[in-house]
C-alpha cells in the first residue's frame, strides 16, 4: 500500500519533493518507495528528465496507477465504513423476540436506537416458542434476543435482567368491578387465549396451580386478536401485562389473587461473541428504559 500512495502522489504532483511533502516524509523516502516498487514489477515506472522539469508516468506507470486508485478508493471506503461500524452508526442488527416485547418494549428501545444511528438495518425476528429463539441465537441467525427466564445450556448464554411483567387479567371494562381477581372468579368463567406457544403455555400451568381448569372459547396466537375478542365481551383473558394497552378505556386490567409467577424478562447473547458496538448499545438502551440502574451479566444456568 506504501508504493501504490508513493505512486499516486508522485503522479498527482509531478515531483518526488512535492509528494513527500504531500505525503510527510522526506524526498529520498519517496525515492526509496518508487525505486522499491519498480523492482518489484521489473520496468520503470516514471520517466524522470531531471532538473526542475516534472517527471512523468510511463506507459506501465499509466496502467498501474489505474488500478492503483482503484485499490486506494476501496481502502478508503473501507475505513469510512469500519470507524463507522466500530462507532456504532452503521450496520445491521437482528433482534430474536415475541410479539409482546415487539408491541410494548421494543418500540421505545428501537426509537431511540435509530434517533441516534439513523443509518441502522435493524431486523426483528418473532416467534411464539422459546425453543425457537434459543435455536437462532445459537446459530446466530440474530446478534441478540429476548428471554423469558434462562435458556440453552449452562454458561451457552450471557443475560441481561430487565425487567419482571406480571400476568394480570384483561376483561370488558363494564363487565369487572375493583379489585384484584382470584380463582373463583375464573372458575367455569369463558377465556379468551392464545393457540399455543411458549406464553400460553406459561399462564396454564399458572392457573392450573391456582385450582383453575381454564376453559377457552377463542384462542389466536395474536395479542391483538385475544383482546379485540376481549373487547367484543367473549371473555376475559389472562395475559401478560406488557401485551396490553394500558390505554385503552373498554378494557380493565386487574391482578391476579393468588398471582402467577411473573415473566422474568431478559435480552441474551451467546456467551463468549463480542458484541458489536451497536448491538452494546442495544443492550445500554434495553436497561434505560427498563430502568434498570447498572447493568449486571450473569451467565444462564
Amino acid at each position: 500500500m506504501r508504493h501504490l500512495i508513493a505512486l499516486d502522489a508522485v503522479a498527482t504532483t509531478g515531483t518526488f519533493g512535492r509528494a513527500a511533502v504531500l505525503l510527510g516524509y522526506t524526498q529520498s523516502a519517496i525515492s526509496q518507495q518508487i525505486a522499491s516498487f519498480e523492482r518489484l514489477v521489473g520496468a520503470p515506472l516514471f520517466d524522470r528528465p531531471g532538473g526542475p522539469r516534472p517527471v512523468t508516468l510511463t506507459p506501465l506507470g499509466e496502467r498501474l496507477l489505474e488500478h492503483a486508485r482503484v485499490l486506494l478508493d476501496r481502502v478508503e471506503a473501507t475505513s469510512r465504513d469500519l470507524d463507522e461500524f466500530q462507532h456504532g452508526a452503521t450496520g445491521r442488527l437482528r433482534i430474536g423476540t415475541f410479539e409482546s416485547i415487539s408491541t410494548g418494549l421494543l418500540p421505545q428501545i428501537v426509537r431511540q436506537l435509530l434517533s441516534e444511528r439513523p443509518q441502522l438495518d435493524i431486523e426483528l425476528v418473532e416467534a411464539f416458542e422459546d425453543d425457537k429463539l434459543v435455536d437462532w441465537l445459537r446459530a446466530g441467525t440474530t446478534d441478540v434476543s429476548f428471554f423469558i427466564g434462562n435458556n440453552g445450556e449452562p454458561g451457552e448464554f450471557e443475560t441481561v435482567h430487565l425487567k419482571m411483567d406480571p400476568y394480570v387479567v384483561v376483561a370488558r371494562a363494564d363487565s369487572v368491578g375493583d379489585g384484584p381477581i382470584g380463582a373463583d372468579d375464573l372458575v367455569g368463567v369463558p377465556l379468551v387465549g392464545e393457540h399455543e406457544g411458549s406464553c400460553h403455555k406459561r399462564v396454564n400451568e399458572g392457573l392450573l396451580a391456582m385450582g383453575v381448569q381454564p376453559r377457552y372459547v377463542f384462542r389466536s396466537r395474536g395479542n391483538g386478536a385475544v383482546l379485540a375478542m376481549v373487547r367484543a365481551g367473549m371473555g376475559m383473558a389472562v395475559m401478560a401485562r406488557m401485551a396490553i394497552d394500558r390505554d385503552d378505556p373498554e378494557l380493565a386490567i386487574r391482578d391476579l389473587d393468588p398471582p402467577i409467577t411473573p415473566r422474568d424478562v431478559r435480552l441474551a447473547w451467546r456467551a463468549g461473541r463480542t458484541l458489536s458496538p451497536v448491538a452494546q448499545r442495544l443492550v445500554d438502551i434495553a436497561l434505560e428504559v427498563c430502568d434498570q440502574p447498572q447493568p449486571s451479566t450473569a451467565l444462564a444456568s
